[in-house]
């Protein structure tokens, strides 16, 4: 079964990076990635989804809606779905916000990739 991924974060960059660590995982099928340039496409791409998006990765620091704002959204239209926020400020209070709002995990800047793969497939129930 291939697990659809919603990747938000402002930065374009973060699309080629996402795409060049899980190439292997992609080109097996394991994931489809999609991305969002902001929380509000983000919730967008949730709504025109019904329930095939099965996790969210999310920035926190965004322009227009930050990742703290945009989780009480997602909890709203999908209480189910686990989000992992990442940011490179991971300062207690930050990290303590994001579990209060409904994030699943909280990882820091720069992305521990073999550690993000690992907490995708505890959050989504595949097998390696």
């Amino acid at each position: 079964m291939t697990a659809r991924v919603l990747v938000v974060d402002d930065e374009p960059d973060v699309e080629v990076l996402f795409r060049q660590q899980f190439r292997r995982e992609l080109r097996e099928g394991r994931y489809t990635l999609e991305f969002a340039l902001s929380g509000f496409a983000a919730l967008a791409k949730l709504d025109a989804s019904a329930d095939e998006i099965v996790l969210m990765v999310s920035d926190i620091n965004m322009p227009g809606m930050s990742g703290l704002d945009l989780l009480p959204e997602v909890r709203r239209r999908r209480p189910d779905l686990p989000v992992i926020m990442i940011s490179a400020y991971g300062d207690a209070g930050t990290v303590a916000v994001a579990l209060e709002r409904g994030a699943a995990k909280f990882l820091t800047k720069p992305v521990d990739f073999p550690r993000l793969k690992q907490d995708l497939t505890s959050a989504i129930g595949i097998a390696e």
